[in-house]
């Protein structure tokens, strides 16, 4: 009887891929890929923890960027959906371009293939709103805060937009969804954990921790941005389309109570 093996890692993309090291290397027979914090016994599988090894996930990394670096991006996009089940599925895609001789990672043909592309596509549509959607706040300790709640984990894909557009300020981008932040302090984007508890959204009622010119700038741009509509010519289901309502509270130009 061939005895089935089930994974365990740390969560970050580095365990998950020495977990594929680990699989290669031991030519292993994967029943499931877990993080700890959601790991459940299988009745028919073995379970062992795999500890990260950056070195390890390095080298599948550039094993798999050698064979096809759109595959790569495609895998490391999918993974950040964080979709249940997204593990054993994208060990079962890098195998395939792995060990394929042609352009496995296009054969659309094939349920896997699309599958994974297609989540893919929804986290680089998730990048770009979060890119045109953030909305900075000025603290009393001049540093220009964000928070948000993306549907995917895209903090680490959006760091370099932002620290391109803002080099010259520190700034912090905080998903309040997985409690962590992406601070940038005029050297490198570290990521951070904050205890958050105070409600910075768009609200009418001002915050003690904001700056009053802050407050200040918000209710120009406010009143630009309703100065600027035309009645007459606004189409809700459109705009609802280009920008969801789930982005509404974090957005300075839909003011809320």
């Amino acid at each position: 009887m061939t005895v089935m093996t089930t994974l365990i890692y740390d969560g970050s993309f580095n365990g998950f891929l020495s977990c594929i090291f680990k699989a290669f290397d031991e030519k292993l027979k994967i029943a499931d890929i877990q993080r700890k914090s959601a790991a459940q016994n299988g009745l028919f599988a073995s379970t062992e923890e795999v500890y990260t090894e950056v070195k390890k996930a390095h080298r599948v990394w550039k094993g798999l960027k050698a064979k096809n670096n759109n595959a790569l991006n495609t895998a490391y996009f999918a993974f950040l959906s964080e979709t249940e089940g997204i593990e054993v599925q994208l060990y079962q895609y890098i195998s395939k371009i792995i060990y394929s001789k042609k352009n496995e990672h296009l054969d659309y043909s094939d349920k896997l293939v699309l599958y994974i592309n297609q989540l893919a596509k929804k986290v680089g549509r998730e990048k770009h709103r979060m890119e045109a959607f953030v909305r900075f706040q000025l603290t009393k300790d001049a540093i220009y805060f964000a928070i948000v709640e993306p549907d995917f984990n895209v903090l680490p894909l959006i760091s370099k937009h932002f620290r391109n557009r803002y080099a010259d300020q520190e700034w912090l981008i905080y998903d309040r969804k997985r409690g962590y932040g992406i601070h940038y302090h005029g050297d490198k984007v570290e990521m951070v954990t904050i205890d958050l508890t105070a409600q910075l959204h768009n609200s009418l009622k001002k915050s003690n921790l904001l700056k009053d010119e802050e407050h200040q700038y918000q209710e120009l741009w406010g009143n630009y941005f309703n100065s600027t509509n035309i009645k007459s010519r606004i189409n809700k289901k459109l705009h609802t389309q280009h920008v969801p309502k789930r982005y509404w509270k974090y957005l300075s130009e839909k003011k809320a109570v």
